[in-house]
């Protein structure tokens, strides 16, 4: 970036000024009270994020069979909405009331409510009164958390059982609110296999959104899931969206959970995130929730009475967190480079525009010095269009290099035609906008241009024409 004049950043935006989105944050866990909220409302608010995922707690939520106090949780829905926030609700856990496994499982994670006809009619009494008690809050309503990992599905994974649990607690949320949407799926594997079966039940027919994880530092190996996905509702009901549920890496190598082992800090995070939600919108999702607001336990196989085991520090969040003894998050919650990624992304990336393809194009022949030292080719990055309604455009392109063991700081010249005179990049990992000078640019005047050696990195630039930036 040193050829290239620095001229302002992306000015962050706050929830309640965002009217449309799809870009998404958990806020998970809070059925097993490991953080306090109180001191995220704000702060999470002030990413511009819209979609917010949260859990609804049966076992917190019901301690005494037919009893229910949802003040923990109103607050919670409340909090998010007053800040112009739209949660969406994943409907779990189990509740050691009516399953002993369940009651010996901390938070219950894992244990479906499918073994006894009390049990089943006490899940649909739950999810009915919750999904009644939000009518006019909450919409979208999931139907647990990965179902197909035996972490949360602990007596092993099954897609026709979720499938015929689908369909229940579909009729659960639709006797609650008749307008609510049903999400299932959650699924975090990659094979179709699981889905597959679960559309087998008939469940696509009770389903207005399929949701997927994405863990995996490749976000280019997501793309032919994606497609594969989509083809699989089509087969079964071809209204069915599809919704990124989550994804995301930890900022320490230390942490537990999903892509544990890696040689994560924090400036891998943030390109992880730049990469993987940028990737989604090239997916064109329904939304991109990444994973996750603040950094806390990962809590999926704790047991009741042993603390211990379930002190597995994931170090998720955009947000910084110390512990305490019991393993809740404390301390300021303090905000990471992947924060301001965050927030960054979510400016850009607000209101109405669409993908569609550009006439923008690589130079090669005589410029093929002035390209990369590596000779890059259309075929080594990774790129997409966007537009709106005025004809601004953006096109955000990057080398989807290995990202725990590469760096990558090149060059790259293009051609662009028949678009918007004003011209700007911007680094979407900080926010920076820069001017590109004229020497960079060879200008025929007649709506044709080469940029000359623009910088090449290893997560997304964007090059904007046009007002873009909101």
């Amino acid at each position: 970036m040193d050829r290239l004049k620095k001229i302002g950043t992306v000015k962050a935006v706050s929830s309640s000024q965002v009217v449309k989105s799809a870009i998404g944050l958990g806020f998970e866990k809070l059925d097993r009270g490991v953080f306090d909220p109180e001191k995220a409302y704000d702060k999470v608010a002030a990413t511009g994020v819209k979609w917010i995922r949260i859990q609804s707690g049966w076992a917190r939520t019901e301690k005494e069979k037919g009893i229910y106090d949802f003040a923990w949780l109103d607050s919670i829905v409340d909090n998010l909405v007053r800040r112009g926030l739209i949660p969406w609700i994943c409907l779990c856990y189990g509740n050691g009331l009516y399953n002993e496994a369940a009651a010996k499982v901390f938070g219950a994670v894992g244990c479906p409510p499918i073994n006894t006809e009390e049990e089943k009619q006490a899940w649909h009494n739950y999810v009915m009164t919750l999904c009644s008690r939000y009518k006019g809050k909450v919409a979208w309503f999931e139907v647990w958390n990965e179902p197909d990992g035996l972490w949360c599905w602990k007596h092993g994974p099954n897609g026709k059982e979720y499938g015929n649990f689908v369909i229940a607690t579909a009729k659960a949320i639709k006797a609650g609110n008749p307008d609510a949407k049903v999400i299932g799926g959650s699924t975090c594997l990659r094979k179709l296999e699981w889905p597959n079966d679960v559309f087998s039940t008939g469940a696509g027919d009770y389903m207005d959104a399929l949701t997927y994880h994405a863990y995996t530092p490749f976000e280019d190996t997501c793309f032919d899931r994606v497609r594969a996905l989509k083809g699989l509702c089509k087969r079964y009901n071809p209204k069915i969206e599809l919704i990124q549920g989550e994804t995301g890496c930890q900022s320490r190598g230390d942490g537990a959970g999903a892509l544990a082992g890696g040689a994560w800090t924090p400036l891998r995070q943030a390109k992880f995130m730049a990469r993987h939600m940028i990737a989604d919108l090239f997916d064109e999702v329904k939304f991109a929730s990444y994973f996750s607001c603040l950094d806390m336990i990962e809590a999926l196989n704790g047991k009741v009475g042993d603390t211990a085991s379930y002190l597995d520090y994931g170090y998720f969040g955009i947000l910084g967190a110390d512990f305490d003894a019991n393993g809740v998050s404390t301390g300021e919650y303090t905000p990471k480079l992947s924060y301001k990624t965050f927030q960054t992304i979510a400016a850009l990336f607000r209101e109405d525009f669409k993908k569609e393809e550009l006439p923008i194009d690589f130079l090669s022949g005589r410029y093929s010095q002035r390209i990369s030292m590596n000779e890059e080719t259309p075929t080594k990055l990774l790129t997409g269009g966007f537009v709106r309604p005025d004809g601004s455009a953006a096109f955000a392109y990057w080398k989807p290099t290995e990202i725990l063991c590469s760096t990558y700081d090149g060059t790259i010249s293009l051609e662009v035609a028949g678009l918007p005179e004003k011209v700007q990049l911007i680094d979407i990992l900080d926010g920076s906008i820069y001017e590109i000078p004229e020497k960079m640019i060879e200008d025929n005047k007649r709506g044709h241009r080469n940029f000359i050696s623009l910088p090449l990195r290893d997560y997304p630039l964007l090059l904007t024409f046009g007002d873009f930036v909101l």
